[in-house]
């Protein structure tokens, strides 16, 4: 690089910077008042010329590139600062950016050309209304703290967009809490949804990072109910946002609790320079160490006392608040811990109502929940429950805020009990973050492709997913083919540690995770098999590299080469063999390649402490490996063990997280027939429908979160009814959580419904096949184009092309209701509250009639007596479809994608003809009906046609698009439960 070069970097970096703490204004006189402090030649690259012709040269990954997209992004991202009429993320946004910039037409394409806006998902809020007071353009947005913890992500190599998603998701939830230092006291409670290990920690470090910037005094963290979740959320704070300086307050810094931890000895916990109050800002001042909870102070409560400047004014005054320290502990969710906590607040002078309080509550649904039936005689709540509430009572100016990546327990819990910590006052539902592998990535949710078509390619089962295999109840075999897999994904980040360019050290970790029981018993006999396995496995002997070789050319590589990326692959196992024996020597060359973690005392003598050493290791736990702990370096898993309840079984998922450099190596072995008590259960499903039901819950907030004639659609307390359940035996939570609402009556006007709770009783097959097979008849052929006219366009006519083969006919819509009231449903809470909105805009004539559709097979309608057809004593065949029930007894996706853009046009439109009309006949509000038979895989053959089959062996799937001519009307319908009956939110009854 040219001194040149890095002069105008010099310039364009100051020039923005002075700019990043107000709003964009014009470059080319920012540029000149900062030339002024470089050398003389830096006069002569103010011009925009000089950066135009830059632009037109540069790379995206250039120094220049990198310093504008980031200002760029954090401009983009910025929600309603007070200089921008237009939303965030935005080409108007850009636009008014490039104009305050006051920059040619150029340059404006070529910055969006190199630097486009960020397409990352926004976070998703369910909120009460509430009064704005943390604004972008305020002094609490430029806060010191979160200054600095926002430049310690940038420089540990956060993406910009990454950076500027967090600050947005952390504003939402800081707006939403009270003003600090209003006078009168509010105590706001919300909860964020994240994903499994998907960076939960890191929202609430900016949110508290930039509370007590607010002026937030006192900051609770109720870290999980173990120790080792503890220590690992306290270690991150003080690394990330108390510093080293606030750590040692003014002693050596080898007397650091962190002295022995690496991190320590290599900078990597932030720096100020100095103590921060000396800089002018103020002290966080920790009240728990990593190695210490909180302990009774004593006879030195001075420590949690709030100094104030001037005693004649209250705490929360600005005069007082932003000259006095804060106080950060983490605390384990422990009744003993709590109660000393109690106790020293209420032997504070500082005033307890004065007192601006955060409490983040991590893993809020576990323990905090309280699961005592309090419509029982002398019931009593839950422990830590109870102590929560005396926090809360105590502490009015405290705000608390929930963090799980398993919401329904929280959302379950009763709105009208204000003792306990339902979210009232908002929901947020994080962005799934960049980089992240979760539940999505190893399973083919809705995938259209059949089984047959799936490949490592296109398939994520196919790519990490390997099933366990039993043999007479012994799986040996599998849990070996498992251990040679983590030694051959270890000997593979050795090469591309050493050719693959990314240097020595580049994964400090890599593990494999053995979980099949949270019993202490168990894990010492899983640990003598483990053991004996691969002390026997030979890595380095002939048949063990027959073994790898075998395993590296079947799996490895056929998944590497289409899954890999930029990283490097051997391009055979001869190429990866002379890191085989490293790689074992890594796991088991102190001659203990096990660590078995059930137990504090793993993380007391190191043996599995992430922080202190590089680990490669297997490790073989239960309990304290499935929730909240991360597990670094994890690439190959494991799993035989079963829960109760989704958010239970969620949590286990210890195999999601961010896996840089080796998402291509990671592999889930899994029980696919493990025994629960009568029942055999096939983990691999169970995860697929909690995976389903997670989903479901984020696109409901995420649909439910727009704004409406400037008014919420629904609020906190109306979000329970929004939790689905796909799997029968397992409840969303355990039932003890579960608040009895119940969603009556949901809207979709233009939306593709697609139902799966069909039954499978033969009697009530029968029953739907006789109600379905009127219609089916009654359908004729499409010979042409379907016609349509737009509202959008008047009375132009335009035509719908379905881009399938279908026969087609009007119903009335009086019909059609009758119809689908008497159809049998195996889990009728799913398809009822749709049926309801049905009920209502047939009643109201908000809906003319109904335009049904039976999509053909081609090879069906060239020649009826061949292909995938079948009657069942009908006048004709019809196409049938080949789906199967993958989440028993629900199916999963039915519908083709490509028959869904056709109807969803029409219902956005107004039907004018349906060929076979002898007339036409306009429809200003017509919904569409699609119709698919199927046939199970146990009652259809190979392939052909099938002829009389029993209508007990159809299954008459079908989806609606209701007119969207009805938008407007209330999208959500609810009701509540007697909260002293038992019946459940979520009926789900077997077929």
């Amino acid at each position: 690089m040219s001194n040149i070069d890095q002069l105008r970097i010099d310039l364009h970096t100051a020039a923005l910077a002075d700019m990043d703490a107000s709003r964009p204004k014009k470059l080319l006189r920012a540029l000149a008042y900062q030339a002024e402090d470089l050398s003389p030649d830096a006069e002569n690259l103010v011009s925009e010329e000089d950066f135009c012709i830059t632009l037109k040269s540069a790379q995206s990954v250039d120094p220049i590139i990198e310093i504008w997209r980031r200002q760029l992004t954090r401009w983009d991202f910025i929600n309603k600062p007070i200089w921008s009429q237009s939303e965030s993320r935005t080409d108007a946004r850009r636009r008014e950016i490039y104009d305050y910039l006051d920059l040619g037409e150029d340059t404006r394409t070529l910055l969006d050309q190199l630097i486009p806006i960020a397409t990352i998902d926004r976070p998703v809020v369910v909120s009460e209304e509430f009064e704005p007071w943390y604004l972008p353009d305020t002094v609490h947005s430029k806060g010191w703290y979160w200054s600095a913890y926002r430049k310690l992500l940038l420089d540990k190599g956060w993406p910009d967009e990454a950076v500027a998603s967090l600050d947005e998701a952390s504003n939402q939830v800081v707006e939403r809490l009270a003003n600090p230092i209003n006078a009168e006291a509010y105590q706001s409670k919300g909860l964020v949804v994240g994903y499994v290990q998907s960076g939960k920690t890191a929202n609430f470090t900016g949110v508290i990072s930039k509370s007590v910037d607010a002026g937030y005094r006192l900051v609770i963290v109720l870290g999980g109910t173990l120790n080792v979740l503890r220590r690992q959320t306290q270690r991150r704070l003080d690394m990330e946002l108390v510093g080293r300086e606030n750590i040692l307050r003014g002693t050596n810094e080898y007397e650091s609790d962190y002295a022995d931890d690496p991190a320590w000895s290599q900078d990597k916990f932030l720096k100020f320079g100095e103590r921060p109050s000396v800089l002018g800002a103020f002290d966080i001042i920790r009240m728990t160490t990593r190695e210490k909870d909180y302990e009774a102070l004593l006879q030195g409560i001075e420590a949690l006392e709030v100094e104030k400047k001037d005693r004649s004014l209250p705490l929360y005054d600005p005069r007082n608040l932003h000259s006095s320290s804060a106080r950060l502990m983490v605390v384990k969710k422990n009744k003993d811990v709590l109660t000393k906590l109690v106790k020293d607040l209420k032997r504070l002078t500082t005033p307890l109502a004065e007192i601006p309080v955060l409490i983040i509550d991590d893993e809020s649904d576990e323990a905090s929940v309280n699961t005592s039936d309090l419509a029982k005689p002398n019931a009593e709540r839950t422990a830590i429950n109870v102590k929560i509430g005396e926090l809360l009572k105590m502490l009015p100016r405290a705000q608390y805020v929930g963090y799980t990546a398993t919401p329904f327990a929280n959302v379950f819990i009763d709105p009208s009990d204000a003792e306990d910590i339902f979210p009232k006052d908002f929901i947020l539902s994080l962005p799934r973050p960049i980089g992240y592998m979760g539940a999505r990535d190893f399973h083919d949710l809705d995938s259209a492709l059949s089984p047959q078509e799936r490949t490592i390619f296109n398939s994520n089962e196919k790519a990490h997913v390997r099933d366990i295999v039993t043999v007479d109840g012994e799986d040996d075999d599998s849990l070996q083919k498992a251990m040679d897999m983590f030694v051959l994904s270890a000997a593979v980040k050795l090469y591309r540690e050493a050719e693959g360019g990314m240097g020595d050290g580049y994964f400090p970790h890599h593990t494999m995770l053995i979980h099949e029981s949270r019993l202490t018993n168990d894990h010492r006999e899983l640990l003598g098999r483990v053991s004996k396995l691969w002390w026997n496995s030979g890595y380095t002997s002939s048949d063990g590299h027959a073994r790898l070789r075998e395993l590296f050319d079947t799996d490895v590589a056929p998944v590497s080469a289409v899954r890999s990326g930029v990283h490097a692959v051997p391009g055979s196992y001869d190429q990866l063999v002379k890191h085989i024996g490293p790689a074992a020597f890594r796991i088991g060359g102190d001659l203990k390649p096990i660590i078995v973690v059930n137990g504090d005392k793993d993380l007391d003598t190191g043996d599995a402490d992430f922080d202190k050493r590089s680990i490669w290791k297997i490790l073989i736990g239960g309990q304290k490996l499935s929730r909240g702990f991360t597990v670094e370096g994890l690439t190959v898993t494991y799993f035989r063990r079963n829960a109760t309840s989704a958010s239970a079984l969620m949590q286990m998922g210890r195999w999601f997280g961010f896996r840089e450099g080796y998402r291509d190596l990671v592999r889930l072995y899994v029980g696919r027939e493990e025994t629960v008590g009568k029942r055999s259960v096939d983990l691999y499903e169970s995860f697929e429908a909690i995976c389903l039901d997670e989903e479901n819950f984020r696109s409901e907030l995420a649909r439910y979160s727009q704004l409406k004639d400037g008014r919420a659609l629904i609020t906190p307390a109306q979000v329970p009814p929004l939790v689905s359940q796909h799997l029968p035996a397992l409840k969303p939570t355990s039932p003890n959580k579960m608040y009895n609402a119940q969603l009556v009556e949901m809207a979709t006007p233009g939306e593709w419904k697609e139902f799966t709770a069909y039954p499978k009783k033969i009697t009530d097959l029968r029953t739907n096949t006789a109600i379905w097979t009127p219609i089916l008849e009654s359908l004729s052929p499409l010979s042409s184009e379907i016609e349509i006219v737009s509202p959008r366009v008047g009375s132009v006519e335009s035509a719908v092309a379905l881009g399938f083969t279908a026969l087609a006919g009007r119903v009335d819509r009086t019909q059609l209701f009758e119809l689908l009231e008497n159809l049998r449903w195996c889990a009728p809470s799913q398809f009822f509250p749709h049926l309801a909105y049905l009920r209502v805009i047939t009643d109201r004539e908000l809906v003319d009639d109904w335009l049904v559709l039976a999509p053909q097979h081609n090879t069906a309608r060239l020649d009826p007596g061949e292909g995938q057809v079948a009657n069942w004593g009908t006048s004709r065949s019809y196409s049938y479809f080949s789906r199967d029930r993958r989440r028993e007894p629900l199916f999963g996706a039915i519908s083709d994608p490509k028959h869904r853009p056709g109807p969803i046009k029409i219902a956005q439109n107004r039907l004018l003809r349906v060929p076979g009309d002898e007339h036409p006949r306009t429809s200003t509000r017509t919904g569409v009906v699609v119709l698919y038979p199927i046939v199970e895989r146990v009652n259809r053959p190979e392939r052909g046609p099938i002829s009389n089959v029993d209508p007990g062996k159809i299954v008459m799937a079908f989806s609606v698009v209701a007119p969207v001519a009805v938008d407007g009307y209330p999208p959500i319908v609810f009701t509540t439960h007697d909260s002293s009956k038992s019946a459940p939110i979520i009926d789900v009854v077997s077929g």
